[in-house]
């Protein structure tokens, strides 16, 4: 066919195989990869303003509305909205706007549905370079994925239950009449706005023309579900708080897409219009690791593995560890690298750091280290604007640095409590804070791991200094867990016990002179040798923490006891508190 000359200023036309005009509209440089974008019910492609203000310097972004909305022709007959001929007509306006040239998709709701079923078929095969999908599955997987869920499984048949109450309102766009009379009303417009404001509010007119699509395709699909495969790279954005369809219906899709990549976002079902940067990343991070570029760490990140295939738990994730040069620090750092993610280290001892990093090295991983003190809130916030810059948002952050005073409250002086309180407390506030911000902003979801103690619910006469910060550790975790929750970021306090590191050694030991002070941490790291409790056994609770999102993990056996008996029986540890386990 003849190409469209397409025109900045105005309005363009493609004519579909039935004659409906559709209503196009180009931006961004010729000879730039084209991004063919495709707008959801019940919207018009204004829908996607933000996204193209974001893309066009880079890309031919181009824009049309679809069959029935905003300027393109309307036509009554049910059948014109078959999905059929919705793929055509992508596959129409794909041809108009790049003649001999594969297209990059990016579709929303009702897009998503009919491009799936474009990326699936036949005609298209070839033509689309990479597709990039958000709240809309295909139809054909989506009745696959409500069958499959009926199996006998407490979190199979949750997910399906909870998608039938977000689905519905397509039962009720069956109905004949009624549907477009609380268009007209006004109705449907304050019901949709009332579960997820949308701006601007959804046109009248797109809205009852738009019901075709459902009463055209929604039950022959869903009924007798025929899923075909996507034979190209795809990556489908879920919005964690869309009130139409759940991550599981538009994820769960590996077994028909092979080369699959699955984007938690924090947001709503209007996520294009609520956070256009952040969709405009996502799609251009595809089309650049396509087009020959490099390839993104969230793309990596977010790779879905093959089913029977066995893989690294964290591949491609960033993980930035404090207090890295030893101890838990450096079991953790190694861990998650043993587990395929990259690794950032800092620590006040900088030749510890460097050799934790090469020891990271040897799994294969990138590692960097940097010489930060946790107490100083300027340096950390230099450190996380590197991190950003050099290596990009961390996924988990580990706020792991710490020290140890011992002694009676009347023995630790002031400037002890102001040390470690400037470490234990004020190095984790600073670390949640200049990581969260950068977390939040990417919208990404991500973890954070700020390491408290058993002494955080354990009193004790000669630890008031260090358990006062741990407690305080424990209950900013708690608080930041619920703040961060509708951003998708959990939040874990991990609570060791005794384990054997090299904290013994340096502990301050108030109240007594320097020949006692040696005694006592000779004393206290025979003790903890003795344990047989490693830091590589609380980096393996860690991570298995952040995999779970566990909200509290005390790791080693007597953690886990004291906490149940700080819940259950707090007398017995106000007891236990009296004890001198420093006497000879």
């Amino acid at each position: 066919m003849t190409p469209v000359a397409f025109d900045e200023r105005s309005q363009s036309w493609v004519t579909a195989s039935d004659g409906v005009r559709l209503s196009v509209r180009a931006s961004g440089p010729e000879g730039q990869p084209v991004l063919l974008c495709v707008h959801g019910y019940p919207d018009n492609g204004s829908m996607w303003d933000g996204v193209t203000a974001e893309l066009r310097e880079r890309f031919r972004v181009v824009v049309y509305d679809v069959r029935g909305a905003g300027e393109s022709d309307k036509p009554r007959e049910r059948a014109a909205y078959r999905l059929d001929q919705l793929a055509d007509d992508l596959a129409e306006v794909a041809e108009a706007a790049s003649p001999g040239r594969p297209v990059h998709l990016l579709a929303h709701d009702w897009g998503s549905i009919q491009a799936w079923h474009a990326v699936t078929g036949e005609r298209m095969r070839g033509r689309i370079a990479s597709y990039t999908s958000i709240s809309g599955p295909d139809l054909d997987h989506a009745g696959a994925w409500f069958r499959a869920q009926l199996r006998p499984s407490p979190r199979a048949l949750r997910n399906a239950l909870r998608q039938f109450l977000h689905s519905g309102y397509i039962a009720a766009f069956q109905l004949p009449v009624l549907p477009e009379l609380f268009w007209r009303l006004g109705i449907m417009r304050r019901i949709i706005t009332a579960l997820e404001p949308a701006e601007p509010a959804p046109d009248t007119s797109d809205g009852i023309h738009g019901l075709q699509l459902y009463r055209a395709n929604m039950l022959p699909r869903l009924g007798r579900p025929r899923p075909r495969v996507a034979d190209l790279p795809v990556q489908v954005l879920a919005p964690s708080r869309d009130h139409y369809v759940s991550p599981p219906l538009q994820t769960e899709i590996g077994k028909w897409v092979p080369d699959l990549r699955v984007r938690p976002v924090t947001g709503g079902h209007w996520i294009t219009r609520e956070k256009p940067e952040l969709v405009a990343r996502a799609a251009a991070e595809l089309i650049d690791s396509v087009e020959g570029g490099h390839e993104a760490r969230a793309l990596r990140r977010t790779r879905v593995t093959p089913a029977g295939t066995r893989s690294a738990r964290f591949p491609g994730r960033l993980v930035v560890v404090t207090g890295a040069g030893s101890g838990i620090g450096r079991a953790t750092a190694l861990a998650f690298a043993e587990q395929g993610a990259d690794i950032v280290v800092t620590d006040v001892d900088a030749a510890a750091a460097a050799e934790t990093v090469a020891l990271a090295r040897k799994h294969g991983v990138t590692a960097a280290e940097y010489t930060v003190d946790a107490a100083d809130g300027e340096a950390v916030r230099e450190f996380a604007a590197r991190v950003r810059a050099e290596h990009g948002v961390p996924d988990i952050v580990v706020n792991n640095a710490g020290i140890a005073v011992s002694g009676s409250f009347l023995d630790t002086s002031e400037q002890d409590w102001q040390r470690v309180i400037d470490v234990n407390l004020w190095g984790v506030i600073h670390g949640c804070r200049v990581f969260a911000e950068q977390l939040v902003e990417r919208g990404e979801g991500g973890h954070i791991v700020n390491l408290a103690s058993a002494a955080a619910f354990t009193p004790s006469k000669i630890l008031s200094a260090y358990a006062t910060t741990k407690s305080a550790v424990l209950m900013l975790s708690e608080c930041l867990r619920a703040e961060l929750f509708h951003e998708n970021i959990g939040v874990t306090a991990v609570c060791p016990g005794i384990v054997h590191t090299n904290i013994t050694s340096t502990t301050r030991f108030v109240g007594v002179d320097g020949a006692e002070q040696a005694r006592r941490q000779r004393s206290a790291t025979g003790m903890y040798a003795k344990r047989g409790f490693g830091p590589d056994k609380v980096a393996r609770d860690i991570l298995r923490a952040v995999e779970r999102d566990i909200a509290l993990q005390p790791s080693t056996p007597e953690a886990k006891a004291a906490l149940v008996l700080s819940r259950l029986t707090p007398g017995v540890l106000r007891a236990t508190a009296r004890l001198d386990p420093t006497a000879k």
